[in-house]
């Protein structure tokens, strides 16, 4: 009797939160979560077989749980505290009201498994499958971008930076010391102001607004050094937009080479500005690159100040499940307007 009068109440309180609008509830229904588990299966695959130790959780649970984290920028802590606490985080993850919540250590050593086997990049690719079976594909052209994300600041000294930048690791760097020091992120400048971490190299489609292709580096690599390997042969159009960091007449011919349409930003060079015409072209090429930028807005909303990875494989994993919650949010509004 009181088991029924408690699951008549968490129904009620579920309904309610159901129609305030429940982000969580969309992702549930549209993303097909056991298409995953195939590649997520892998992270359990080296564990020594017995009776010893706990059991591994259930694969598909702990990578919703990250989704979770990405979507609302929550540390490994708070992400166990938010899913004991919060009844939509449990239905998410398929945890009854007795069941408790994976810890911050376990979600900790999930990730860092998916790290070490570089998983993020082929979940990745089996989203925009999903993506591309519901007819959401790359349509209109592409537009080209990249977008700073910062890693906590390292109280290095001088010495030790310049170390780093040889590429050579501070000899008294052993121990728990080295595990806690970032070797791989770097500083850079934009707009007069100075930024420490990596970088988030994107390729959208005009069309869908969906990424279709991304790179991570540290920050200090220029953006125009990751480009190629960005473009999607499988867009409806050759057209590609970028803004002037990327232009140069070597691009301009990679681009024709490779059967695309320049629609790169035209830069004006010392002594020789750029003409009238040039200036109303860029403009007209804005109107359609500015959409790239709605994608990183969106991002910087939900993310932390700083990710919190140490290290470019695991900066890759934290980046690469922004990028893949992005594009989970899009499928869903995307398939809410289609619906409408």
């Amino acid at each position: 009797m009181t088991n029924d009068l408690f699951g008549s109440m968490f129904d009620l309180q579920d309904n309610r939160i159901d129609k305030l609008g429940n982000p969580l509830l969309a992702l549930d229904k549209t993303i097909d979560w056991e298409a995953f588990r195939k590649t997520l299966n892998r992270v359990n695959k080296k564990r020594i077989k017995g009776r010893a130790g706990a059991k591994p959780k259930e694969v598909v649970m702990m990578f919703k749980g990250l989704v979770i984290q990405s979507l609302y920028g929550l540390s490994d802590d708070q992400l166990e505290y938010q899913i004991e606490d919060r009844r939509s985080f449990q239905r998410f993850l398929g945890l009854s009201n007795h069941q408790r919540s994976p810890d911050a250590k376990t979600f900790w050593a999930f990730r860092n498994r998916l790290s070490e086997l570089k998983l993020v990049d082929k979940l990745f690719v089996e989203l925009s499958k999903q993506l591309n079976k519901a007819g959401y594909i790359a349509r209109q052209g592409q537009i080209i971008d990249a977008s700073i994300v910062p890693a906590p600041v390292q109280r290095n000294s001088r010495e030790e930076n310049a170390q780093l930048k040889r590429g050579d690791v501070p000899e008294d760097w052993e121990g728990n010391k080295r595990k806690q020091k970032d070797v791989d992120a770097r500083w850079t400048k934009k707009h007069g102001k100075s930024h420490y971490g990596y970088k988030n190299h994107i390729s959208i489609d005009n069309k869908n607004k969906l990424i279709r292709h991304y790179d991570v580096t540290d920050a200090s690599v220029h953006d125009s050094n990751v480009f190629e390997e960005l473009l999607d042969a499988d867009n409806s159009s050759a057209d590609v937009w970028a803004d002037s960091a990327y232009s140069s007449q070597e691009k301009e011919e990679k681009l024709v080479g490779l059967g695309y349409r320049s629609k790169v930003h035209r830069k004006g060079k010392r002594g020789k500005p750029l003409n009238a015409y040039s200036k109303q072209a860029n403009t007209k090429k804005s109107k359609v690159r500015c959409r790239v930028e709605h994608v990183f807005g969106s991002q910087n909303d939900l993310r932390r100040k700083a990710i919190s990875a140490i290290g470019i494989v695991r900066a890759r994993t934290e980046i690469g499940m922004m990028n893949m919650v992005y594009n989970m949010r899009r499928f869903c509004f995307l398939e809410r307007a289609s619906a409408s």
